[in-house]
């Protein structure tokens, strides 16, 4: 604008006088830098990740952006824990002026389908039929995949059908994706139907198609006609890339097919292309276990150093090749952790995030427990989001020094995700350390999260230590009814009172001015001493509770 402004000026500057001057609004100009898109998408999934939906739907009306279909349907591929989403989806069909499309709709039902809740995904689907959103083949494709993925082959199919009598064209993507999940599941005839049926339709294969038909021919014991059809393909002028090779790579190492695996490995070689390093390493294995070298391999790989391979630090290994970036980012990651330096950490993990790059749950369990020992709770959430992300399940040990600094901080609703995702990930949460999260719960008068937690664990988890936690917890924000309540469901399981539950009640009691009932517990206490000094033999799971409990801690 200052430039056109400048070529209109034509007459010389006239001298003024300073009667004549007139008080001029001095424009302010933004300091505030510009905030782009990803930028608040991200804030906007931190926002639905970390903080209760009470909470994340206040801050969301205080956003100053226009809200359309394109940035819920960003916010929603971002993924957040899918209750959240759920509940963000049906927010924002309330807003005015908002509606939602077959965009927003089918990430949705991909949110629900990749999480194995069908009956959820189906319902989203009934929903864009009942309200006339159009359903397109990505939709039907996405459908599809989730179906079969569960083990609904049949039901796959019939949305197969379904799209193509409802006048929707299955495009490659679809038809490849029907292939696939028809060659997984032994169909090969229908297989080949789809195939033949797309070439009448005019729809050109592309390289992820030919991938598809060439590992159900290597997984078949076909490998020379796999070949066959590897070389026509790059006659056609298709090209296969990184990750067709590593695809065809392992099904050649699963089924001994090391000839057809060496030609491959010559076409990486000359177009600069790498293996994955379980797929390295599985194809290792093939050839040692043929008698034939591995001479090739190695050279198409040269970022795996010999030191390395079979051994448990092969996760440490720095020998980076010059030609990917990625690996340089992964050995660079491994140095600077090495020494200590967790802000360049930082960085090269936000840039892997970005990449989404997979890297081997020892290294990112490392990285957690590294920044937990500094106090570094936003790099720590950092790697444990990665984590959630890439769907990587890291050691037990780095989940309990996530849970130890969070607890520190009071950062309770993380607390509850990152005990969801370890309950999720296997690993056990023990009596003790549950027993003493749901009274830390108590402590900070957070009830909704303690029971969430109980809830969380596994039935041989829920014993008299972890009931009385929980009965704890009832007392201490007051309701004193729903306590007792809890200690009857505790003696109609099975679980008998030990010192430290008889503990909590009397106190709790007693807190509430009921004291009778405070005493009739109290007999009932000095009655089970006596037995203890007479029996000696409790349990573990009582010892904890009488460890935790016992002599009057109550919050």
């Amino acid at each position: 604008m200052h430039s056109i402004h400048q070529h209109k000026q034509k007459k010389p500057i006239a001298q003024f006088h300073r009667k004549n001057l007139k008080p001029v609004k001095a424009v302010k100009e933004s300091t505030d830098p510009k905030e782009y898109m990803r930028d608040i998408v991200g804030k906007i999934y931190r926002m639905l990740k970390y903080s209760t939906w009470d909470s994340a739907q206040e801050q969301l009306r205080k956003l100053p952006i226009r809200w359309d279909s394109y940035t819920v349907n960003q916010v929603l591929k971002t993924h957040p824990p899918m209750e959240k989403a759920w509940l963000f989806f049906n927010w924002a069909s309330g807003l005015r002026g908002f509606k939602h499309d077959q965009y927003t709709y089918t990430t949705m039902l991909d949110i629900f389908g990749e999480a194995g809740r069908i009956s959820s995904m189906k319902h989203v689907f009934q929903q864009m039929q009942e309200k006339g959103i159009n359903i397109d083949s990505v939709t039907y494709t996405s459908l599809m995949h989730w179906l079969s993925h569960s083990g609904n082959v049949d039901e796959a199919i019939k949305v197969w059908e379904e799209m193509k009598s409802k006048g929707c064209y299955p495009t490659v993507v679809s038809c490849t994706a029907c292939m696939k999940l028809l060659f997984d599941n032994g169909r090969v005839k229908e297989a080949t139907d789809v195939y033949k049926e797309m070439l009448q339709s005019g729809c050109t294969p592309n390289c992820h198609t030919y991938t598809v038909l060439m590992e159900y021919l290597i997984g078949s014991g076909k490998c020379q006609e796999a070949l066959e059809m590897f070389e026509k393909v790059q006659e056609v002028g298709i090209q296969p890339d990184k990750a067709a090779c590593n695809i065809l790579i392992e099904r050649c190492s699963k089924v001994g097919g090391t000839t057809a695996m060496s030609q491959i490995l010559q076409y990486m070689k000359e177009n600069r292309l790498v293996l994955r390093y379980p797929v390295f390493k599985e194809a290792l294995e093939a050839l040692k276990f043929a008698g034939e070298s591995d001479n090739l391999l190695r050279q198409v790989n040269p970022h795996f150093s010999v030191e390395c391979v079979n051994t448990k630090e092969a996760n440490d290994c720095v020998t980076v090749a010059t030609d990917s970036p990625i690996d340089i980012d992964k050995g660079l990651l491994v140095i600077f952790l090495k020494k200590r330096n967790l802000v360049a950490v930082d960085c090269l993990l936000e840039g892997i995030m970005d990449k989404k790059v997979s890297l081997d749950h020892e290294v990112i369990s490392t990285i957690i427990e590294a920044n937990c020992s500094r106090y570094r709770p936003n790099s720590a959430l950092l790697a444990f989001e990665y984590c959630v992300k890439m769907g990587i399940s890291i050691e037990r040990i780095a989940y309990i020094a996530l849970m130890g600094l969070l607890t520190r901080s009071n950062s309770f609703q993380k607390l509850i995700d990152i005990v969801e995702e370890m309950t999720r990930a296997g690993h056990s949460l023990g009596v003790y350390l549950a027993s003493l999260l749901i009274y830390r719960f108590g402590c900070a008068r957070k009830l909704t999260f303690a029971t969430k937690m109980f809830n969380l664990l596994s039935d041989d988890h829920k014993c008299t230590a972890t009931y009385t936690a929980l009965i704890s917890a009832y007392f201490s924000v007051g309701r004193v009814d729903e306590a007792l309540k809890i200690y009857k469901i505790m003696r109609t399981k099975g679980f008998s009172p030990v010192l430290g539950t008889y503990d909590v009640l009397v106190s709790g009691l007693e807190r509430s001015g009921r004291f009778s009932e405070a005493e009739s517990f109290r007999k009932q206490k000095k009655s089970l001493h006596i037995n203890y000094n007479l029996q000696g033999n409790v349990c573990m799971e009582e010892k904890i509770c009488d460890l935790l409990f016992a002599m009057n801690v109550v919050p």
